[in-house]
């Protein structure tokens, strides 16, 4: 019978490179860089090492289709590498391959990183492939800020929200994230910026502005994984971190199809979060949450996302957001680094770069931007649009907590 993977798999070190344009580093300069911070965080050597998993999402920045170039640039000790693909969720993707592995008793030790090296490619935003499968049959003529603009026009009209109140309450997420991104030095955009700004800028997708996007950015994410028992004997003076819930949900057609569907939420989010609240023994995600990053591709994402994980009740988003619940200093802190607004968003490694944030959170070495003592933190990866997508949710925390 399955047992989960809840308190079997620790997380021994983590790496992660400054995101944003970094026309002096090739892919695997990003990858050796975020590599030699979770080894030097582990503490432990290249042989230990005995597998290894590359998230890459596209292939326009010329790593290829295989895990190839993350073992020449790490000089792995001919280990097994797998190269891994889930869209945007790439990064949680790697993760969850490693993670299973551990729990599963195939490896003691093993490695997850996430790379992207997109500003080479000349694109403002994600690259769009005008011809295939995916844009014939599900994505004709179709960019991202033109599908989220749509949830939130579904979104205002589901729960009667004026478009003003709607606005106001992106524009807070926006503004909320600048100041987050401002107290760390790796995000790609350090700004802070106004309520007039947000509110007076360009439309890109009515109703979303400029400052109501995310961009792209290159960068890498690296995670250690082991057993809990090898990390307490590698690391007796540290606090034990382990992964509560790794969970995945892919969208079937239903959405695409309106079957059931109104356009106004993230279905698969919905179902990725209930099972891991369940496998994590989660049972009031309000309380026993104490901070999240979840996928922020654009301001009224992360708002639907609230309500989708259970933070904020049906239609009652905006208010939450308005009232600071979400801010630093609120009850339940949300992209404490600036998420992928400001973060970045090299869309391989975004993933790992949330799981990054929690655990640097957990383990008090955040900075500026550290939070009061925490013991579980949520991410959250959405790859595709919202009628179709994959959603990934994981839970991580103190063992035993």
């Amino acid at each position: 019978m399955a047992t989960g993977i809840r308190d079997k798999v620790a997380i021994l070190g983590m790496g992660c490179t400054r995101f944003g344009e970094r026309w002096d580093c090739s892919a695997e300069d990003l990858m050796l860089e975020a590599f030699n911070e979770a080894m030097a965080d582990a503490g432990i050597g290249l042989p230990q090492i005995e597998a290894a998993w590359l998230g890459v999402c596209l292939e326009e920045n010329n790593v290829g289709k295989t895990a190839g170039p993350l073992a020449q640039a790490l000089r792995l000790p001919r280990i097994a590498a797998t190269r891994v693909e889930n869209a945007c969720a790439t990064g949680t993707e790697a993760l969850r391959a490693a993670t299973y592995a551990v729990a599963s008793g195939a490896y003691d030790i093993v490695l997850a990183l996430g790379a992207e090296k997109l500003k080479d490619t000349g694109y403002g935003g994600l690259p769009v492939r005008t011809r295939g499968v995916d844009n014939d049959l599900w994505l004709p003529n179709a960019t991202a800020p033109g599908a989220f603009a749509q949830l939130a026009s579904a979104y205002a009209a589901r729960h009667g929200v004026s478009m003003s109140d709607l606005k106001r309450a992106m524009a807070h997420i926006s503004i909320k994230s600048h100041a987050n991104a401002a107290h760390n030095p790796k995000a790609h955009l350090r700004n802070q910026i106004t309520e007039e700004d947000v509110l007076k800028a360009m439309t890109i997708a009515a109703p979303l502005g400029l400052f109501d996007c995310s961009g792209v950015s290159d960068g890498a994410a690296c995670a250690i994984l082991t057993t809990p028992e090898i990390a307490r004997s590698l690391k007796p003076d540290r606090e034990v971190l382990t992964i509560k819930a790794l969970e995945l949900s892919v969208s079937n057609g239903e959405e695409a199809s309106f079957n059931n569907w109104d356009g106004s939420f993230i279905a698969t989010a919905r179902t990725a979060g209930a099972r891991a609240y369940a496998s994590a023994g989660i049972t009031d995600p309000r309380s026993q949450i104490h901070m999240a990053e979840v996928h922020d591709c654009f301001s009224v994402t992360e708002a639907v996302l609230m309500e989708d994980l259970g933070f904020s009740e049906h239609g009652r988003v905006i208010h939450d957001v308005l009232d600071g619940m979400f801010d630093l200093q609120g009850a339940l802190p949300v992209q404490p680094d600036g998420g992928l607004k400001c973060f970045g968003h090299p869309i391989g490694a975004s993933g790992l770069r949330m799981v990054y944030e929690v655990y640097l959170q957990l383990h008090g070495r955040a900075g500026p931007r550290q939070l009061k003592r925490i013991d579980r933190g949520l991410t959250q990866n959405l790859g595709g649009h919202p009628h179709q997508n994959v959603s990934a949710v994981a839970i991580i925390g103190r063992q035993g907590a």
